[in-house]
């Protein structure tokens, strides 16, 4: 899988069509060890190999926030983001706070599940129990953190007084609770996560997620209604005794509302029509529907080029 991974982020020199001449193009990502990286390798192998004169490259990022940062640079991005991210970028709020990004969404993505790990051993069973623990929050460009932080906060934690912080990506953060650094994670992904399988097939290591759905509606009402009670199956990680009651996000492909509508269009009609391919690199892609493509699933504005795309095939979005 690494092999491949590899391969398909190596198409580089990404262009396309847009009227006064040829651009570059990056996928904005994640880390290695997440969902968002090998996803986006497999989009940029397909837009290579089916968009007449374009190739694409998948890069490597601090997540959801860096990625919004660099399509709001004004560069030829699109990037993978969670909806609220996404939603701050577009309001200039929290990470984002008077530097608004003039952000289109192109697709709904797949959900992304809130992780709240820990292992048998280290005393932590519920959230409240995570006070004056060693936590990291997610990498310091990611929606991870944004979102862990609204999870801390609605279980009535501070999150700088309360906790032993670090900020760490889910790779880095495995390794930490494997040598026994820190004593739990946050990560919001897809399913399943290559980290936190690797952390749940650890011998003598018995992986246990935190239930926190109860807290959803807090961070509704205080954030809108970006976040769903959700369940992570006890079979998806080896050792886990029941399923996980999380919260969840949805995640979404997002670019400059300058990229003109011919680039948009085809990017997603290639999305769909090669989507087969994408399972094929990770199953999250069984998650690329029409009918999630509602204006409920995002609260970004959809991209003209993506309306546009929908519309044939008789989907209606915002």
């Amino acid at each position: 899988m690494r092999r491949v991974i590899a391969t398909l982020a190596c198409s580089v020199t990404a262009l396309f069509a847009a009227g006064s001449g040829a651009q570059n193009i990056s996928i904005a990502t994640g880390g290695t060890g997440g969902v968002y990286y090998p996803l986006g390798g497999g989009m940029a192998a397909a837009l290579s190999k089916f968009v007449p004169g374009m190739q694409a490259t998948a890069e490597v990022t601090g997540g959801s926030v860096d990625n919004l940062k660099l399509v709001g640079s004004g560069k030829s991005y699109i990037g993978f983001s969670m909806a609220d991210a996404s939603l701050d970028a577009l309001k200039g709020e929290d990470k984002f706070k008077g530097n608004p990004v003039p952000l289109r969404t192109l697709m709904v993505l797949y959900p992304n599940r809130m992780h709240v790990v820990t292992v048998e051993g280290r005393g932590i069973n519920t959230i409240a129990e995570l006070k004056g623990k060693r936590v990291s929050t997610g990498s310091p460009g990611s929606a991870t953190e944004v979102m862990a932080f609204r999870l801390i906060e609605a279980a009535g934690l501070d999150k700088d007084r309360d906790l032993k912080r670090e900020r760490l990506g889910v790779a880095e953060s495995v390794n930490a609770v494997k040598d026994g650094k820190i004593d739990a994670f946050f990560w919001v992904g897809g399913l399943p996560t290559a980290s936190v399988t690797d952390l749940a097939n650890t011998p003598n290591t018995k992986v246990k997620l935190v239930d926190h759905s109860n807290l959803v509606a807090a961070m509704n009402k205080k954030y809108g209604n970006l976040y769903l009670e959700d369940v992570i199956p006890k079979a998806m990680y080896r050792g886990m005794d029941s399923d996980n009651k999380q919260a969840t996000v949805m995640n979404i492909l997002v670019t400059h509302q300058s990229m003109d509508e011919i680039t948009a269009y085809n990017i997603v009609k290639t999305i769909f029509d090669k989507r087969a391919d994408l399972i094929a690199v990770h199953k999250e892609a069984e998650n690329f529907k029409f009918e999630t493509q509602k204006s409920t699933a995002s609260p970004i504005p959809y991209h003209p080029g993506a309306v546009k795309y929908f519309a044939e095939k008789g989907v209606k979005v915002n």
